[in-house]
């Protein structure tokens, strides 16, 4: 029996990115389909105190009030939080459970495992927390904001709730974007029998595009963990191949090369437009990435893309298939892979069709869509069993 009603949770980052767009996507596609969607979210831009907001990413006692009344007055069938940090708080799942109503949790990054939420440190993939399981190690590293106070409230939150059993007790289904991701929060220490991976999809279909604009595109944010410096190295090597690159972040000023040209945000239209003239998407990320929405995007233009072999990203790139892949964090194999591409456009036609047809075959709204339904059926069975235990 499908969902008619769906409470869809979210705390929206001061700085707009995938997982907010995510978000608005899936309300929007449950909207369209016939559900009632009902929405709670919780903005970062309203943070003041960050010493209070370091109090309520353990429980919001206001968030905690509003979610119970909300499903008093709705009778959601089922509750699907994205981000819950750091207003929502995982209050929101208690409250939700003692309504009855059963919560799916969608594991968009490692915030769970990590206080810096992308298991990276100094420029690597650092799994120090999950190995000595404990939270020790970031903080001696200041791994949130380069903050001891900010990553000490963090790492308190993620204690207590370890301690309480939340991540256990009081969450259904968890959505996990990739089979890597599933395989690291279960080493973390969730409950593997509740972890489901479900990629996300492409909201409306861009169609294929030509390829005929000769450059390589970047798309996305311009900060440390996205490798924007190994980028622009890799660049310094390719001076005669125009880079465009759209996005905007703490690297803003980095001195690009020669044939780099810098467009800010661009808007999805022109991003996605963008990508069916481009020759190549380059995805040049240093850190553990659960599911890059912006090579499904790529996908759905039948734009090949170059990435590195890190973390998930092997499972969306298969190299000299549907893109190329490099060794990560080696701007000069990621600017020989780019040189290829560029001397053998003839071999580019079938990795455009192969990225097509991985977006037709796996990324659509339906399938997405179908997906969602038999999570919330899991969730929903699952939130039964716990019931008739507990009973």
């Amino acid at each position: 029996m499908f969902p008619t009603k769906i409470l869809a949770v979210h705390n929206f980052y001061q700085q707009p990115g995938g997982e907010d767009r995510v978000f608005e996507a899936e309300s929007e596609l449950f909207g369209r389909r016939g559900h009632a969607v009902v929405r709670h979210e919780a903005h970062n831009a309203s943070i003041g105190n960050s010493f209070a907001a370091g109090f309520s990413a353990t429980w919001n006692h206001s968030s905690y009030r509003s979610l119970r009344t909300l499903a008093q007055a709705n009778k959601p069938e089922v509750a699907h939080f994205h981000n819950t940090f750091p207003l929502i708080s995982p209050a929101g799942y208690y409250a939700l459970h003692a309504e009855g109503v059963p919560v799916v949790q969608k594991l968009s990054n490692f915030r769970l495992l990590c206080p810096g939420a992308n298991l990276l440190r100094d420029g690597a993939p650092c799994e120090s927390c999950i190995e000595q399981r404990s939270l020790l190690p970031a903080l001696v590293h200041r791994c949130y904001r380069d903050s001891f106070a900010a990553t000490g409230a963090v790492a308190a939150m993620l204690t207590a709730h370890r301690t309480a059993g939340t991540w256990q007790r009081m969450v259904d289904v968890y959505i996990a974007l990739s089979e890597f991701a599933r395989k690291k929060y279960i080493e973390g220490g969730l409950p593997a029998e509740r972890i489901v991976v479900k990629p996300n999809f492409v909201r409306d279909d861009p169609g294929p595009g030509s390829g005929g604009g000769g450059y390589a595109l970047y798309v996305g944010r311009l900060s440390e963990e996205k490798g924007i410096r190994l980028l622009a190295q890799a660049w310094d090597r390719l001076p005669d191949i125009p880079l465009l690159v759209a996005g905007d972040g703490p690297l803003v000023n980095t001195a690009w090369p020669a044939g780099v040209t810098w467009l800010g945000t661009q808007p999805r239209d022109q991003v996605l437009a963008l990508m069916q003239n481009a020759r190549v998407l380059i995805f040049p990320s240093i850190c553990y990435e659960c599911a890059p929405g912006t090579i499904i995007e790529a996908f759905a233009c039948g734009l090949p893309v170059i990435a590195s072999n890190l973390g998930s990203i092997p499972e969306f790139v298969e190299h000299r298939r549907s893109g190329l892949m490099f060794r990560s964090g080696d701007a000069d194999d990621l600017a020989r892979q780019v040189r290829w591409a560029f001397e053998n456009t003839a071999e580019l036609l079938p990795m455009r069709a192969a990225a097509r047809r991985e977006y037709e075959q796996k990324y659509t709204a339906e399938r997405g869509y179908r997906m969602l339904l038999d999570v919330y059926a899991m969730a929903r069975e699952n939130a039964r069993l716990w019931q008739r235990m507990a009973s």
